[in-house]
């Protein structure tokens, strides 16, 4: 069973996993069962610390909603349909780092690599100003403290997918919805996390599912603020 941890786990708590889809599938078919952390500690420390921190990111927050306010106009704020735990579909939010009329003009248009897939790309010429240095420090993923307040996400799991992304997801992908998504996760902390497009990312998403625990959300919220200027900030 998975929920005992596999011989594909090695004793670091954020070490590799060796596998290959055939043993996530498992995963998939034959779930994890949770546990106390999973169903109730995880639950209520996530609201605690999510409520904690969108208090005290609140003057942060209103600096970044002017400062879109002046860069694109009314409608600070970005709405998105994500899939979370157990499939279920929600609204995540964002400050918002585009213009509102980008998309639809000629001269905008963006021959890059496509930014679902490669995952904020900073080049693309969409974004305004602000909206890259939102985006370049995460400020603008901000707001989905209160997706963790409101209980869709947590403060530490698999960041929460497109709809038309999961729609095309194999049976095995699936998996990575067993959890919550999260604020911050394994991708984001390790050292493959920026070296591979989005839509092959769901293998740390798993490995992440797979030993889930108390000291691996610790250790990942700790790594967090380095992995940030690291890898964001050079």
């Amino acid at each position: 069973m998975w929920g005992s941890r596999s011989a594909a786990v090695r004793t670091s708590a954020l070490g590799d996993i060796e596998t290959h889809e055939a043993e996530f599938g498992r995963l998939y078919l034959v779930g994890r069962r949770d546990g106390v952390y999973l169903r109730a500690i995880k639950p209520t420390f996530d609201r605690i610390a999510g409520l904690v921190l969108f208090v005290l990111a609140l003057p942060v927050m209103l600096a970044c909603a002017i400062a879109v306010r002046i860069s694109v106009g009314p409608g600070i704020f970005f709405e998105q349909d994500r899939i979370g735990k157990n499939g279920r579909r929600f609204k995540i939010y964002k400050f918002r780092t585009m213009a509102h009329d980008r998309r639809t003009r000629v001269e905008d248009v963006y021959n890059g690599p496509e930014r679902r897939i490669t995952h904020k790309h900073p080049e693309d010429p969409r974004l305004t100003r602000v909206g890259r240095f939102l985006r370049k420090w995460s400020l603008d993923e901000l707001p989905q403290l209160w997706n963790i307040v409101r209980g869709d996400m947590s403060m530490v799991g698999p960041r929460p997918e497109l709809v038309s992304v999961v729609a095309r997801y194999d049976d095995w992908q699936h998996a990575r919805h067993k959890v919550k998504p999260g604020l911050t996760g394994l991708w984001q902390v390790s050292a493959r996390g920026g070296e591979r497009p989005m839509h092959e990312h769901v293998h740390i998403d798993l490995q992440y599912v797979a030993r889930v625990s108390p000291l691996v959300d610790l250790q990942i919220l700790a790594r967090t603020p380095v992995a940030l200027v690291t890898k964001r900030g050079s």
